[in-house]
């Protein structure tokens, strides 16, 4: 829990303590950096505003290499913030105030998503397959991995990785908003249409050194997006 707001931070740590979670408090975010180096946790709770440091920036500097979930914690909770917050690289935002028990499935949610469990890796066309190809990639679910054509890793966030599994798995078939939202398990939190289009531009910028992700994911107006790609799923 990153927040200067000690009463909130011990409020949250008290009540995640007893819900089962282990929880580190961080007042800002120098402190916050002091205890990644020490653990690596599960998920971060980030605030935006504190003193010396600003979350919406460390979390798009944790976002360059690292893909630790992070719900942004905010008393500003207009549309602009909330798509700013997720462009960044958050996971879901919750505006101040909230309720505990919101908050908590949130958290669920957002681990559901990003750290399946082993019926989860694999999309549902490809239960008894290994590795797909597709454009000049490698998408390898048993190993969640996403690999470039010079056998470089693509570093996706857990919603990232969803999308573009259910993308692999329905190649060449428009998907709407609320498709890519039931299939990437975003329907568990406010799930409106800009937050699924910043998704899917995070994925085209995570593709882009690689390929023309423009091309790749298509938008088709009105309806949603594309793989615009064969896929060919190899064996073990």
């Amino acid at each position: 829990v990153v927040d200067d707001d000690q009463g909130l931070r011990e409020t949250l740590a008290d009540f995640f303590e007893i819900e089962g979670y282990a929880v580190a408090q961080a007042a800002n975010v120098r402190e916050a950096r002091a205890q990644l180096a020490a653990a690596e946790p599960d998920l971060m709770l980030l605030d935006i505003n504190m003193p010396g440091g600003d979350g919406l920036t460390f979390a798009g500097e944790m976002r360059a290499h690292s893909s630790i979930p992070i719900i942004i914690l905010s008393g500003k909770g207009g549309m602009v913030d909330r798509v700013v917050g997720l462009e960044v690289g958050a996971d879901d935002y919750l505006a101040k105030p909230f309720e505990l028990r919101e908050l908590i499935a949130r958290v669920r949610a957002v681990l559901r998503r990003t750290k399946p469990t082993v019926s989860q890796l694999a999309p549902a066309g490809a239960s008894t397959q290994k590795t797909a190809r597709f454009s000049a990639f490698v998408f390898k679910p048993d190993q969640r991995a996403l690999v470039g054509p010079n056998g470089e890793p693509v570093d996706l966030t857990g919603a990232e990785y969803n999308l573009i599994a259910a993308f692999i798995d329905r190649p060449n078939r428009v998907l709407s908003r609320d498709a890519i939202a039931d299939l990437t398990r975003k329907d568990d939190w406010e799930a409106f249409d800009r937050s699924i289009d910043t998704l899917v531009s995070r994925l085209r910028r995570k593709l882009a050194p690689h390929s023309d992700a423009s091309q790749l994911i298509q938008t088709v107006r009105g309806e949603g997006y594309v793989l615009a790609a064969d896929v060919k799923w190899l064996g073990a």
